[in-house]
């Protein structure tokens, strides 16, 4: 039918008084622009046909992956197709007389084709990935590395399928001497090649998820990790700036996880005190009637006082000398009541390693550490509670007859003058 066409119109235009030669180039050049007018109709309609007839049905359909889909104009993309279709078939019933020709525009077709398919590649791509970002377990075994490198990979497709389509070797005969380029190729895809060999052991170990809490004090890191690529890994700190880390450097540097303090149920609160060892005393009976009467400390303070007296009088102990036999110190009545306070204080995790302990004694005192876990891991909450646990400690350690130990200041020594003068 094309060609009964192209006879008409060739006869036609030669009876108007064109030579044979200028009614074939004219009747070409018409073939042509109809060719171009049908490709891009053929777009048209087939661009219409998809948004009205697939993305219909999307529509109506009630799974979420083809709203996806949809949404990243894969099927649209599809209807970039249809001019090289067209174009492909009718340009050699148009142009018989020019097999160069033809030859440049079913190249150029090929190529264009070629695109498209790898356009839609990455668009199918990049709709899995958003697919999968939709299930609960893609925070602690993200994908996205692994797409970059499909990307990579169809990429290189279709560069081999371009060449060939130009150099016409239909038997991918040139690929023989691909090697010679492995090094160069080698040396330019270093980091994603590096950053998919991390990527993978990033997420068959478990080492980082989007969400997580990282330290990586090297690249000036503190804050969550808000994207997993095939060559960097992007944390936003506590201060909004954003730092961007190469994907294998967490497995080859040091860096520190918090993920197991959110899991765990509590964040760790390790603060100690440093006692003025002059203060340290044993209790005398007026203190501990007074210590009687403090509510977390009171029946500790009367076990371990009927325990003592117990013990001492068993042994005959002279208690008319205080370093005879055993007794009580203020100290010692401070960390059970340290004990008592964070027992019942409602921020504090008791299922959680619990310890008021007496570290090594030092030129500035002797340390009281406090070592609990607080129920709040929020970092404002964490920080109102450890200041609040620790304000209630320093008002009270001298109900106990203790004193903090503190460096001279300027005051003290002025103080001291004003003593010495007076």
């Amino acid at each position: 039918m094309i060609e009964r066409i192209n006879t008409l119109l060739l006869d036609w235009l030669t009876s108007t008084g064109l030579s044979h030669a200028n009614a074939g180039f004219l009747q070409e050049t018409i073939g042509i622009f109809v060719v171009l007018i049908a490709s891009v109709l053929g777009f048209f309609i087939a661009k219409f046909l998809i948004i009205r007839t697939l993305h219909l049905v999307v529509a109506r359909s009630k799974n979420q992956w083809d709203d996806i889909l949809a949404k990243k104009r894969v099927f649209v993309k599809l209807a970039y197709l249809a001019p090289a279709i067209i174009i492909n078939f009718l340009i050699p019933y148009v142009l018989t007389e020019s097999d160069l020709l033809i030859r440049i525009i079913e190249l150029v077709a090929s190529i264009y084709i070629v695109i498209v398919v790898l356009n839609v590649v990455s668009s199918v791509l990049n709709a899995f990935h958003d697919i999968y970002q939709t299930f609960e377990f893609a925070k602690e075994k993200p994908v996205k590395g692994y797409i970059q490198v499909a990307k990579i990979i169809a990429y290189i497709i279709a560069i081999v399928i371009i060449i060939t389509i130009l150099m016409g070797d239909n038997n991918f005969g040139w690929l023989a001497g691909f090697g010679a380029f492995s090094a160069v190729l080698m040396l330019v895809f270093k980091d994603p090649i590096l950053g998919f060999v991390g990527g993978i052991q990033l997420t068959a170990n478990k080492m980082v998820r989007i969400g997580d809490w990282i330290e990586m004090p090297k690249y000036g890191a503190d804050g969550t990790v808000t994207d997993i690529s095939l060559t960097t890994v992007k944390v936003q700190n506590w201060n909004k700036t954003i730092t961007t880390i190469p994907t294998y450097a967490l497995i080859t540097d040091y860096f520190k996880n918090w993920r197991g303090m959110e899991d765990s149920g509590g964040r760790r609160i390790k603060r100690s005190i440093n006692i003025d060892m002059n203060s340290i005393k044993f209790c005398t009976p007026e203190m501990l009637e007074r210590f009687k009467r403090i509510e977390y400390v009171s029946e500790y303070v009367e076990k371990t006082e009927a325990a003592l007296d117990e013990y001492n009088s068993r042994k005959n102990i002279d208690s008319s000398v205080l370093v005879n036999g055993r007794r009580q110190t203020n100290i010692g009545v401070f960390r059970a009541y340290l004990k008592g306070y964070l027992t019942n204080h409602p921020k504090i995790n008791n299922d959680m390693t619990f310890l008021v302990r007496q570290l090594q004694p030092t030129e500035d005192g002797i340390p009281i550490e406090v070592y609990v876990f607080s129920k709040d891991q929020e970092w404002a909450k964490y920080e109102d509670n450890q200041a609040d646990i620790f304000d209630h400690i320093l008002a009270v350690i001298p109900e106990f007859d203790l004193t903090v130990f503190q460096s001279p200041t300027g005051r003290d020594f002025q103080n001291l003058n004003k003593n010495q003068t007076t």
